[in-house]
């Protein structure tokens, strides 16, 4: 009989649930759910909430949805997956329940009091012993919290991250991973334990964090009620966990020093693994422990991470509906590539998802420069924000490279802005490497880490044994140069506006 994975990726925008034939790693069916994004609600300048039930209310619908689809017994699946979107905040109380809507990763509040903890412990154990700074990550929102919301923080029995959450409500239990607390701040790197200085510093007691469990593990059974709920069988394992960034990584075979990862979604990233602590001083990329680490066989994923990327797409895609029917991404790809080349001249700078920290974690908003009414077309609007999201991703590159992030060849998911042929040109010429497309995405990646976690895998080449390159883009001659003129434009114009905040 047939055995079956079921991978779940809790995104911001949607969650999207991957259904895989085991033996095979063959995609059965896959859904998301909204069909369009989910929102984020900003009561207040830089905040960003979404509530952890809506992102259980989606993963029940995508969940549906793919079950109809490929028409196969639950009770043969026999691994849940989960990847999510990484430095969030869900405080829960004793009996379980949310205490306040979840601060998600693009929320910009505690910012200064990442700032303040840096200077304070220092710059030196920052960065040998976190390899991070303490930033806009979970524990200073942890410590905002503390700091605004007395009543809420008393009440804490775990505070979580957005996966340890979805964990909860499939299992019951209450744990995380070593990984997650790294992308926290909550983890020594020299010591291989919980933090204890930033915790002290922040008056944080290690008892409000869960308990970590191996990557690649049985983390819990689902229960009774999750079953109901899903449409699964009660007691499939959930056997793997990872933030959205590492588990891409992991979904397209990029597990060692040198391979390098990219997406493109709400935010845009590149993830290169490195064996080595590495540590940007100036806080622009930053370090985490990737699915693979060990303290005795140390993996390293050093992430550049864009805010404001394929939200700036969307916020012009939204907007063109009022003047009719939503258009969809493939006709603004379309409509993006009848533009020339640096778009004549306009410059899309995409920055308005909140503070971002390759620019040191100021927020100084999305804006366009030489826009000309005489002369451009929503086409040149549309191209250069696809450009101006990779200039963004090429400016982050820069900060890698300086870091001894060295690729030929960058891999991607063929999904989000990378449907565009437009944006991947854009990219291989700006980035100066390679780009290769798979038939992948976060929520097979999470499919196949459940495989690997309950053994129906052996080992990694196993779990890839499906994995296949679909497109594949090099820089050409004819294009470098022209895109060098318009990236030292598009840089040129980022510098004004970083002067004036």
């Amino acid at each position: 009989m047939k055995s079956y994975l079921m991978g779940f990726d809790l995104g911001s925008s949607s969650v999207k649930v991957a259904l895989l034939e085991a033996a095979s790693g063959q995609l059965l069916a896959s859904a998301q759910s909204p069909d369009q994004e989910m929102e984020i609600v900003s009561p207040f300048d830089d905040w960003a909430e979404q509530h952890p039930e809506l992102w259980w209310k989606h993963a029940v619908a995508a969940t549906h949805k793919v079950l109809k689809a490929a028409g196969i017994n639950p009770k043969y699946i026999v691994g849940l997956g989960v990847a999510y979107q990484m430095h969030g905040l869900v405080l829960i109380d004793r009996q379980k329940q949310v205490l306040r809507p979840s601060i998600i990763w693009c929320d910009s509040r505690a910012v200064e009091i990442g700032n303040r903890a840096f200077h304070q412990l220092g710059e030196w154990y920052c960065m040998e012993r976190l390899l991070n700074a303490p930033g806009n990550f979970t524990a200073s929102k942890l410590k905002w919290v503390q700091d605004n919301e007395p009543r809420i923080y008393d009440k804490i029995f775990k505070a979580m991250l957005p996966g340890d959450y979805l964990v909860m409500r499939l299992t019951g239990e209450v744990n995380t991973t070593i990984p997650g607390l790294s992308e926290g701040i909550f983890w020594d790197f020299q010591k291989h334990t919980l933090a204890d200085r930033l915790l002290n510093y922040y008056n944080i007691q290690k008892d409000i964090l869960p308990e970590a469990v191996p990557t690649f593990s049985i983390q819990g059974r689902l229960s009774e009620t999750a079953a109901s709920e899903l449409g699964l069988a009660p007691g499939t394992p959930v056997s793997y966990r990872a933030g959205d960034q590492p588990n891409n990584a992991f979904a397209l075979n990029v597990l060692h020093p040198g391979e390098t990862a990219a997406t493109a979604g709400t935010s845009g990233v590149i993830y290169g693994v490195t064996d080595k602590p590495v540590a940007d001083r100036l806080a622009r990329v930053n370090t985490f422990a990737h699915v693979n680490h060990s303290a005795h066989d140390p993996k390293l994923g050093i992430l550049l991470c864009i805010n404001g990327t394929g939200i700036m797409n969307s916020w012009l895609r939204k907007n063109l509906a009022l003047t009719g029917n939503l258009p969809t991404y493939q006709e603004l790809n379309r409509l993006a590539a009848s533009a020339p080349l640096g778009s004549d001249h306009l410059v899309v700078l995409p920055f308005g998802n909140g503070a971002e920290r390759i620019l040191q974690n100021r927020n100084i908003g999305a804006s366009i420069h030489g826009l000309n009414l005489n002369r451009h077309t929503l086409g040149h609007m549309l191209r250069a924000v696809q450009e101006g999201i990779v200039f963004s991703l090429g400016y982050g590159f820069e900060v890698l490279k300086e870091l001894g992030v060295k690729t030929d060849v960058i891999r991607a998911g063929s999904a989000n802005m990378f449907l565009s042929d437009l944006f991947c040109e854009a990219f291989t010429n700006v980035i100066g490497a390679q780009l290769s497309l798979y038939n992948t995405d976060g929520a097979q990646g999470a499919a196949r880490g459940a495989g690997l976690g309950v053994g129906i895998y052996a080992n990694f080449e196993e779990a890839y044994s499906n994995l296949t390159c679909i497109r594949f883009y090099e820089p050409g001659p004819e294009f470098s140069e022209k895109y060098r003129q318009a990236y030292d434009l598009w840089k040129e114009k980022l510098n004004q506006q970083l002067l004036n905040h």
